[in-house]
């Protein structure tokens, strides 16, 4: 039967309530996975301060998970927006825009929003130096959703449009002309992003003649998502139009006859016209971090930016194909955002998709546990796992219900699902 929406916000409740003591999320986790975005502490306060008007206890709860990040966090190297100090700085520009009073975070959002503009400075000048030595492509560090610009520049717009201009203005020009410059890169048929063998992280494994990554997380859609978004909110540097025309192409160009995309195309099969009937690879093709949800909205992003209905339309359309199918042979695994049922949600909740929506809602809520510590397991490699955070986890589940079912504010600075790029 579809899912009722009382049962789902019902879920997402929950969960947020499971989740309200933060000792028992840091319990359940490795002392370097407590402090995190996709694990720890910073995603768990995230649901809690998107929830806090329906509930004064989260507000609370929210102050006392943000507190117990900075703790643990203390020590932790800079990373990206979903690990190290980046994921508390993004969970609190996001999150304080949910409180009903954010006033007494505005000086910490504004230290959180200086520390996530020098490290866009810093990353961006890495990527000079590597072009300037002539190395070609850029590593995922550098231009991805998780741990790159793609995902800092997205916290940097959002703390730009809850007014901390000046503290985020220098990274988020960085990070616009950064990914502009990878974006309209060329190494023979080969686009800016495509990276050697060697240059990919530990335990990728692609081609010999390296690969170009197609999705939200760690590919081309990511910063094509971000570029996009500055677009349309009036933040823009040379070039960046055409960046984002080339590589919304490239893609469109890449997808497969059955309208998913392969997570990444060898350097060889750049180079040379694709031999019809050869396999494309495998791997995720309906989850956020590497399939059609994120790719999908990225090219919708891309055509409300540029203003071109029929790009608008091929995202959209991408999203709306899941309907066409049964939800059985959807190549997603558990509930969670980023490679379950879930990230399929709320890419569809955001896209307008609402046939979709109900679908994911349906197989979403069907994983609920009340038996389980959080209610949603995590699911990898058919194990299930009790994971409390954001990207694998029931809170990233729950903020998922929980949009879906109308219980959240529909004006924050940004939404909460700018952390995925969805917005």
């Amino acid at each position: 039967m579809p899912t009722s929406t009382d049962e789902a916000a019902g879920q997402a409740l929950a969960v947020a309530h499971a989740l309200i003591d933060p000792e028992r999320v840091t319990a359940a986790l490795t002392a370097p996975a407590a402090a995190t975005l996709c694990d720890g502490l910073a995603g768990t306060a995230l649901l809690h301060a998107c929830l806090a008007r329906t509930d004064p206890q989260f507000a609370t709860a929210a102050t006392q998970h943000w507190e117990a990040a900075a703790r643990l966090g203390r020590r932790t190297q800079p990373d990206g927006i979903h690990t190290g100090p980046g994921a508390l700085a993004a969970s609190l520009v996001v999150g304080t825009g949910y409180l009903p009073d954010p006033g007494p975070y505005g000086d910490i959002a504004r230290n959180a929003t200086a520390w996530l503009s020098a490290r866009a400075e810093g990353l961006a000048r890495h990527q000079q130096q590597r072009t300037a030595q002539g190395r070609p492509g850029a590593p995922w560090a550098v231009y991805d959703a998780i741990k790159g610009l793609a995902g800092i520049g997205r916290v940097l717009l959002a703390a730009h449009a809850a007014g901390h201009r000046e503290q985020a203005q220098p990274g988020l020009t960085a990070t616009l002309t950064t990914l502009t410059a990878i974006l309209r890169a060329r190494h023979g048929r080969r686009p800016g992003w495509w990276l050697p063998a060697e240059d990919h992280p530990p335990p990728v494994t692609v081609h010999p003649s390296g690969a170009a990554t197609t999705g939200l997380a760690h590919g081309a859609a990511g910063p094509l998502a971000l570029l996009a978004i500055a677009h349309t909110a009036g933040h823009t540097v040379p070039g960046q139009a055409e960046g984002i025309r080339t590589t919304a192409t490239w893609l469109t160009t890449h997808r497969d006859a059955d309208g998913t995309w392969p997570p990444h195309i060898s350097g060889d099969a750049l180079d040379h016209p694709p031999t019809p009937g050869l396999p494309s690879p495998s791997g995720r093709r309906d989850a956020w971090c590497y399939g059609t949800p994120g790719i999908g909205r990225a090219l919708t992003l891309a055509g409300q930016a540029l203003t071109d209905p029929a790009l608008t339309a091929a995202g959209r359309t991408a999203v709306d194909r899941f309907a066409e199918r049964r939800s059985a042979t959807w190549d997603t695994e558990g509930p969670t955002l980023c490679h379950g049922t879930a990230g399929i949600l709320q890419a569809a909740t955001r896209g307008d998709s609402p046939a979709v929506a109900a679908q994911a809602a349906q197989l979403t809520t069907a994983f609920h546990d009340p038996d389980r510590p959080f209610g949603f397991p995590h699911i990898e490699s058919e194990a299930r796992f009790d994971n409390p955070g954001f990207l694998t986890g029931a809170a990233g589940t729950a903020l998922a219900l929980a949009d879906y079912t109308g219980l959240l504010p529909t004006c924050p600075a940004a939404a909460w699902d700018s952390l995925l790029l969805l917005s």
